[in-house]
């Protein structure tokens, strides 16, 4: 199976952009699905997360009211609504699939996540 991340583009600031990751050819459905991004010379940060079953959702501190995670089930595929776009959100955006059982989707400080099936990126540029 893979992910595929589209979506990312260069955009003044306050700008709004939706990112799309589309699942294939996996035989079941992800447990989870997520959001990371990663800056040059920056620790990857957990933007966000879904949990497919329940529809629940969390957040890193930084995109909190700004960037909504969605999903679309019938078509594989989740969403990130980007809205009031800063430069700090200049960055390599990257989709993440299933986490196991006991897992945690982003340990803030270290980067850390036990999401097993990542996709390439797409990149997004926020410029001032």
């Amino acid at each position: 199976g893979k992910l595929v991340e589209s979506g990312g583009f260069s955009v003044p600031s306050s700008f709004s952009l939706r990112l799309s990751c589309a699942a294939s050819g996996y035989s079941y459905s992800s447990n989870s699905m997520g959001w990371f991004r990663q800056a040059p010379g920056k620790e990857r940060e957990g933007v966000a997360v879904i949990f497919t079953e329940t529809g629940s959702t969390e957040y890193g501190d930084a995109v909190k009211g700004r960037f909504t995670i969605t999903q679309d089930n019938a078509k594989n595929t989740v969403y990130l609504q980007m809205n009031s776009l800063k430069s700090e959100d200049t960055a390599m955006y990257y989709c993440a699939a299933d986490l196991p059982d006991d897992g945690s989707w982003y340990v803030p400080g270290t980067g850390g996540t036990d999401f097993i099936y990542w996709g390439q990126g797409t990149q997004v540029t926020v410029s001032s």
